[in-house]
């Protein structure tokens, strides 16, 4: 198996370094026989390391604990789905799942378009293997899967025990094809700048792709939020971590690029601005890929110290200053065509969205280096914590809730105040209100902004729809179901993008009830006992054992109660795995009441059964995920390819306030 493994990886390598030669050389020459070659290269490259992961899997299969990435990930004892997830459960084989996807997501992006897009074809297709090369060169010979024990031990170590949780069958695979997926606009784009082509063609070709990357990292994050909340047992869903925070900046910075790629289209403007933030997208998960593998900054995800880093940072500084020097050869050619003519101007909102994202990737990498940088300048590592993000990024992200709103209803170049005003009353009427409500219910005022905005901010998203579907049954005759399909179906950038800050919105609102209105208690209870958190009464029942062959398992019973009626009985679980016994994990109990989370963790216990709890109440927080679904289901729309433009019995007004500047209905 090691064998063949590596020499399987090492033919990969080799066939990389010659496809970046056959591409170059073909298209430089004008020998499309040669760039086919080079394109074919990158499929067979792609096709040797899902050869490679499957020589892998099978190890991991058959529990052949003569390679040490085997052994140290893996037991006879676990269960088959936690043998999978042992795959990724370290460097190689993430690093290998990373090559794996990239490969494989280049290899469908560039044969399929390659007759669209002769001239970029070819150095986005070298671009992706030199990738590919430094990553697969990372994998033969500084940390390789198939290393060989000197001694095969009779049974593996087992997997980490915070990695043994359903959760983790998707989200880190679904992160790190995020990070991998940005490889593919990150090659259209220098492809571009290396040939001069920066018109509207790679725009054509990098805005699918870049939205494919934008929504595998956004369900990469979601499910991340939803695990660290089941799992860590800290009561929260994000807490600013370092591996955190460097899996969410590239999403920042592809979000802006989303957003501003329309101002381009639309009016010539932003063409450097919208260069550097698909190379900094790429360069910000090399970053997080590095600060992950390096160990240099301690975070409960993060991979231990090892040789990997110094050639991560080698990498991440040469991609880094290639983009600097090729965006500057490239300014002539990257002159904007237009400008903001008007405050009140739909490319003046987009581009004050574009200043707040990069801003809150700004503070956010600040936050996460500022230790690096103290223990540099200073001798000791000084961390900031959740107060300065909250304090920092809080009020910018509550900018962007109410610019998310406004931005869509204005026009392009500039717009006529009365339009703006009879277009934002309605949803600016409702957020007062929302307001008003909080204050007299909650006083509390930065949870009433936050409320407002994002009831502003889903007024005006309600408020298109219903436009559209009026339009719609006065033109067509639609019904509502049949006439909000349509609108989706027929403009699925514009609809669905609404659906996403829908999903935003709702995001907004489970995060400020579950920060502001949070309830916490942590006591020490002995059977029978009942506490009360807020309007909750939690009756601790006793403590019950499970043992099994590769863990044992502690459980504090409890039942959850309001107004003397039982909501739920639940347990609270320590698991004590084999080799493990001094990382105990925590498997909190969850349960859902109305609007609010009943949360309880397991601390500590006695012989005699009392025992050391930490019960939260969370409200609000079921709308983090009900926003997350609709924010995944908006994008999926966003994506969908739109259909041929078919005639229709009435055209519909050009309204000041379309989304993307197009006919409503």
């Amino acid at each position: 198996m090691a064998q063949i493994g590596q020499g399987i990886l090492t033919l990969a390598l080799a066939l990389a370094v010659l496809g970046v030669g056959l591409n170059i050389v073909g298209e430089r020459r004008r020998i499309p026989e040669l760039s086919m070659s080079g394109l074919r290269a990158l499929v067979g490259v792609t096709m040797l390391l899902a050869l490679a992961s499957a020589v892998l899997m099978l190890a991991f299969i058959n529990h052949d604990f003569s390679l040490a990435y085997v052994s140290g990930r893996s037991s006879t004892e676990m269960p088959f789905r936690y043998v999978l997830t042992a795959f990724y459960g370290g460097q190689a084989g993430s690093l290998l799942l990373w090559s794996m996807v990239a490969g494989a997501l280049a290899s469908v992006a560039f044969y399929r378009n390659r007759a669209r897009f002769p001239r970029l074809v070819p150095y986005a297709a070298a671009t992706t293997l030199a990738v590919l090369g430094f990553l697969i060169f990372m994998l033969v010979v500084v940390s390789t899967p198939f290393a060989v024990n000197h001694v095969t031990p009779a049974e593996g170590r087992g997997l980490n025990p915070l990695l043994r949780d359903p959760g983790m069958l998707i989200h880190p695979p679904l992160l790190l094809s995020g990070f991998a997926s940005f490889t593919v606009p990150f090659s259209i784009v220098v492809a571009a700048l290396i040939t001069g082509r920066m018109g509207k063609e790679w725009l054509k070709f990098v805005r699918n792709w870049a939205l494919i990357s934008w929504g595998i990292l956004s369900a990469g994050i979601f499910l991340g939020g939803w695990w660290a909340y089941h799992v860590l047992g800290w009561g929260g869903y994000w807490a600013w971590d370092p591996v955190e925070n460097v899996s969410i900046l590239p999403w920042f910075t592809v979000t802006a690029f989303i957003h501003s790629i329309i101002v381009q289209e639309r009016r010539g403007m932003l063409k450097v601005w919208n260069v550097g933030l698909i190379l900094a997208s790429f360069i910000l998960s090399i970053m997080g890929t590095f600060i992950v593998r390096s160990g240099l900054i301690s975070s409960v995800h993060a991979f231990a110290l090892s040789d990997i880093g110094p050639y991560f940072l080698g990498f991440f500084l040469v991609t880094l200053i290639a983009s600097i020097g090729l965006i500057i050869y490239r300014l002539p050619l990257m002159r904007a065509t237009g400008g903001v003519e008007s405050v009140a101007s739909r490319e003046a909102g987009f581009l004050l969205n574009n200043l707040l994202f990069v801003a809150i990737a700004f503070a956010t990498l600040w936050g996460t280096l500022y230790p690096l940088v103290t223990e540099a300048v200073r001798g000791t590592a000084i961390t900031v914590g959740i107060p300065f993000y909250n304090q920092v990024n809080g009020p910018m992200m509550l900018a962007l809730l109410v610019l998310m709103g406004i931005g869509p209803l204005f026009a392009w170049r500039s717009t006529a105040r009365e339009a703006l005003i009879r277009a934002v009353s309605i949803p600016l009427a409702v957020s007062i209100a929302a307001i008003v409500i909080m204050l007299f219910l909650f006083g509390q005022p930065m949870a009433a902004l936050g409320i407002g905005a994002a009831v502003f901010a889903a007024g005006a998203v309600v408020v298109e729809y219903y436009r559209g579907v009026r339009l719609r049954q006065k033109n067509a005759g639609d019904n509502i179901p049949t006439a909000i399909f349509r609108l989706a179906r027929r403009d699925p950038r514009r609809y669905g993008g609404y659906i996403v800050h829908l999903g935003v919105a709702l995001i907004a609102v489970g995060i400020i009830g579950s920060w502001f209105f949070q309830t916490e208690r942590q006591v020490i209870v002995a059977p029978g006992e009942t506490v009360r958190v807020a309007e909750y009464d939690i009756t601790y029942d006793g403590i019950s054992t499970d043992q099994r062959a590769d863990y044992a398992n502690v459980t504090a019973n409890v039942t959850i109660s309001r107004n003397g009626k039982t909501d739920a009985t639940m347990g609270a679980h320590r698991y004590f795995y084999r080799g493990f016994e001094d990382q105990p994990t925590t498997r909190v109990a969850v349960t859902t009441v109305g609007f609010d989370d009943v949360y309880v963790m397991l601390l500590e216990w006695t012989d005699d059964e009392r025992a050391n709890i930490r019960i939260f109440v969370n409200p609000l927080i079921t709308w983090i995920w009900a926003g997350g679904a609709l924010y995944l289901f908006g994008m999926i729309v966003l994506a969908w390819p739109a259909p041929a433009v078919q005639p229709v019995r009435a055209a519909a007004p050009q309204r000041e306030g379309d989304f993307l500047g197009e006919p409503a209905g």
